[in-house]
């Protein structure tokens, strides 16, 4: 089974599928490593390894390159986040089949205007793009697609702009038309009742996607009951992680003058090197340097 087989599978066989998101090779091993069914390429955690805005201010090439460099480390499906698409539905005609050659199972294209604002800011410029012409690049997308298997889910950014559910609703049931194989539903309330309800109100047999980073009480059994989503996705605490422990340790050394009490705390280098594919490089040396 394929990759892009994989995560189809999940979509339709009932069995939720779990995404941790990944900025780089490295974390998207640990994701692979820790369990987690596929890894989500985030736009945002990339953005905040550069030290910029999840605004757009990356070009397309650093984030498809990023996407190829995680496919290549890991045996789990990739989500990769393509922001709006990084223009219009001929820009997604061209990108679309990049990032497929990359290595990715399945894009997720939000419905904002180009430029995108985060979703996250909280007094962020949330634009929405109009719904036909957002449906003209979810039937873009899945016309480039090479493999069938690879899965376009189709963002809808309505709870977050404030529209309300009904929006929401028909924006999703009009990208379902256009041919998205899922719809993630966004919301950045502080409890689960929004996306809940929206749940409710989905009768489409087309599988859903959440994002539960505003509402974490939310758990992995209470959103599997609902019966209608295929996706979890935890889309920033990769990024969050690596912050807090660099934090907590680059002040313990400053604070104590020295590394001499760091290491108790630290993976060992011998552990890094184990990540870095140490031991399949010497495969390779055993087998072809003469």
């Amino acid at each position: 089974m394929t990759k892009h087989q994989m995560l189809r599978h999940a979509l339709t066989g009932g069995k939720l599928f779990t995404a941790m998101a990944a900025h780089n090779p490295l974390a998207a091993k640990l994701a692979e490593e820790a369990g987690f069914s596929g890894v989500w390429g985030s736009g945002f955690e990339l953005s905040a390894s550069y030290a910029v805005p999840d605004a757009n201010i990356l070009s397309a090439s650093v984030h498809l390159e990023m996407m190829r460099a995680i496919a290549s480390v890991i045996s789990i499906p990739l989500i990769a986040d393509i922001d709006t698409g990084f223009g219009n539905a001929i820009n997604v005609s061209y990108v679309v089949p990049q990032y497929e050659a990359a290595g990715a199972s399945a894009i997720v294209m939000e419905d904002k205007t180009f430029p995108k604002d985060t979703s996250l800011r909280a007094d962020g410029r949330q634009e929405l793009v109009r719904i036909e012409e957002f449906q003209g690049k979810v039937a873009a997308a899945t016309a480039a697609r090479r493999d069938p298997d690879l899965v376009v889910i189709a963002r809808t950014e309505a709870l977050i702009a404030g529209l309300g559910q009904a929006e929401a609703i028909r924006r999703a049931e009009a990208y379902v038309e256009a041919g998205a194989d899922a719809i993630l539903i966004h919301s950045k309330q502080k409890t689960a009742d929004e996306v809940l309800a929206f749940v409710d109100a989905w009768k489409i047999a087309v599988p859903l996607v959440l994002v539960p980073t505003a509402y974490p009480s939310l758990t992995e059994a209470d959103i599997a009951r609902l019966g209608k989503v295929g996706v979890v996705i935890y889309g920033n605490h990769a990024i969050r992680a690596a912050v807090g422990a660099m934090r907590s340790v680059f002040a313990q050394i400053r604070r104590q003058g020295g590394i001499q009490n760091v290491d108790l705390a630290l993976p060992s280098v011998k552990d890094i090197i184990a990540l870095q594919g140490d031991r399949h490089m010497r495969d390779l040396e055993a087998k072809f340097l003469k």
